[in-house]
């Protein structure tokens, strides 16, 4: 079992409730109480980015494909994103969060971790600042979330989800490690439909039997993994809620409505979607080393190819000409592409570089 220390901290893990879909409704009373469906059109190669609870009734689930959503419940309603506004609303529930504290590490726009062992307001108790929480959210942005309050960010984040939509799980110290004996392996966060079916042909079905086997025989089966298993069925979760997660990678992509298939179409893609990756890298100020293309075929066939450099490169030439190149050493006539990625990475901040050359020279100066 963890120890004292690890046992006394307060961590919340909030998951808003279908959220694109949520804000949708809220912001247009005819969506209510209708399945809805947002992301890309049926009729394109777009993929569902948010269901709504009535069209998840219907078995539709996010990245699942539009097509396929459709197909499912014809009557559903498909809207387009508005990534503004759901960027707006996580503002504000940001906002929210730190009336408590600043130690808050965003996942997502939908979803964060709280660590409230010592909270502004010396409320004291973690259950009742999620409570609070939740009820703040719903009467001031008319949303709903759910949460799950624990010792750790593992077993909050499987609390959160247990009484999903818009529910509260506490799972106390003492509950730790009887709560993980009972989950089934697929809810573990990180076990994935391979792993789980994995596990189960060898007779892993939950915690407990995953319990029983050694770190050294985990490590072997799993590699890594087999080590965070076989703490984390203990309640032994030693991650910290970071307030600053270091970007690692930067990306823009686009599913083409139809497959691409001459030199011409596809390089007047990656000048479009270099210049959004452009854009977004100038809003962070970073520059990467590291460039990345993404190519996705029409049988669904992946790869990347990348390119390093001994500076950093931010500049929409580079980034183009780059990609346009690893594209010409991969490319073949007799294959159409559904998709095209370029992602930047192994980042220089320029800020605190700038910072650091001003302390240089204030340095030289004596």
């Amino acid at each position: 079992m963890a120890d004292e220390t690890l046992n006394n901290r307060k961590i919340i893990h909030i998951d808003m409730d279908a959220f694109y879909a949520s804000v949708e409704q809220r912001d247009h009373p005819e969506y209510r109480g209708k399945p809805l469906v947002v992301g890309g059109q049926p009729e394109g190669r777009g993929v569902v980015a948010a269901a709504s609870y009535e069209a998840r009734e219907y078995g539709i689930h996010s990245a699942m494909p539009s097509r396929t959503a459709y197909q499912r419940c014809p009557q559903a309603l498909f809207v387009r994103p508005r990534f503004d506004a759901y960027k707006e609303v996580s503002q504000k529930i940001r906002e929210i969060f730190h009336r408590y504290t600043d130690l808050v590490e965003p996942l997502s726009l939908d979803e964060a971790y709280l660590d409230v062992t010592h909270d502004k307001l010396n409320i004291g108790s973690a259950l009742e600042i999620a409570a609070q929480i939740r009820t703040a959210i719903k009467n001031e942005l008319q949303l709903t979330a759910s949460a799950g309050v624990s010792i750790n960010k593992f077993v909050a984040k499987i609390a959160s989800d247990i009484n999903k939509p818009d529910g509260l799980k506490f799972i106390g110290p003492s509950a730790v490690e009887a709560f993980m004996e009972k989950l089934p392996v697929e809810k573990f966060h990180g076990v994935g439909k391979v792993t789980a079916a994995k596990m189960k042909s060898m007779g892993i079905h939950n915690g407990a039997d995953l319990k029983n086997l050694t770190e050294q025989q985990l490590t072997w089966r799993f590699g890594k993994s087999g080590r965070f298993y076989y703490q984390i069925v203990r309640g032994i979760d030693h991650r910290e809620v970071r307030p600053h997660r270091e970007t690692k990678s930067l990306a823009a992509e686009d599913t083409f409505a139809h497959d691409l298939s001459t030199m011409e179409e596809l390089e007047n893609e990656l000048d479009r979607i270099a210049e959004l990756v452009c854009d977004r890298l100038a809003r962070k100020n970073l520059k990467g080393r590291t460039i990345t293309l993404k190519v996705k075929y029409n049988d669904f066939t992946q790869i990347t190819r990348n390119r390093s450099f001994p500076f950093p490169v931010g500049d929409l030439e580079t980034i183009s000409t780059t990609a346009k190149q690893l594209l010409t050493n991969t490319f073949s006539e007799d294959q159409k592409i559904r998709l095209l990625g370029i992602s930047l990475s192994n980042f220089v901040d320029l800020t605190e570089r700038s910072k650091a050359a001003m302390a240089g020279d204030q340095l030289s100066l004596f």
